[in-house]
C-alpha cells in the first residue's frame, strides 16, 4: 500500500528563490495545541527557514496560529520548533550549511500515514535575479509552444 500524506501546507514561494539540491523528512517537536492548529490548517511557512544551533535543528519563523480553544495553555505562534532528525543527518548537515550560500528551508507541513507532523527540509542555494527571470522566461516558452501545438 502506499503511503498517504495530507498537506497541511506548502511554501510555493521557495522553490520560485532557491535551487532545490536534497530533500529531507524531518519530524517536529510540537505542543498539543500546536498539532490541532495545524489539523485545522492554520500553519504558513512564508519567510521559514531551519538552522543549526548546539547540534540541534530549529525551524524559524514558521507562523502556526493559536488555537481557537486553547485557552491559556496555548503557543506561541512563532517560536523556534525543534526538527527530530538523526544525529549523522545532523552533521552532514552542518558540514553542508557551513558551505557558501547554501541553506536549509522548509518546502512542506504534512502529516504521515501515522498522523504524525512532518517537515520536508530542503537543501538550498539561493537564486540570483537573473535565474528568476531566465526561469520565468521558459516557462512562458513551454507554454507558448504548448499552446500552438493544441491550435
Amino acid at each position: 500500500m502506499r503511503a498517504v500524506k495530507k498537506t497541511i501546507v506548502t511554501n510555493r514561494q521557495a522553490r520560485h528563490d532557491y535551487f532545490i539540491l536534497e530533500t529531507f523528512e524531518a519530524g517536529l517537536a510540537l505542543t498539543g495545541t500546536e498539532v490541532k492548529s495545524l489539523r485545522a490548517g492554520r500553519g504558513n511557512l512564508k519567510d521559514s527557514f531551519a538552522e543549526i544551533r548546539g547540534g540541534e535543528v530549529f525551524l524559524v519563523n514558521c507562523h502556526i496560529s493559536p488555537y481557537e480553544f486553547g485557552n491559556r495553555f496555548n503557543h506561541d505562534p512563532l517560536r523556534p520548533r525543534k526538527l527530530l532528525l538523526h544525529k549523522a543527518e545532523i552533521r552532514r548537515l552542518y558540514g553542508k550549511t557551513r558551505e557558501k550560500g547554501l541553506t536549509l528551508i522548509p518546502l512542506e507541513l504534512y502529516f504521515n500515514e501515522r498522523g504524525r507532523v512532518k517537515v520536508e527540509l530542503a537543501l538550498a542555494k539561493g537564486k540570483k535575479i537573473y535565474d528568476k527571470r531566465e526561469e520565468i522566461a521558459r516557462r512562458d516558452a513551454e507554454r507558448r509552444a504548448r499552446r500552438e501545438g493544441r491550435e
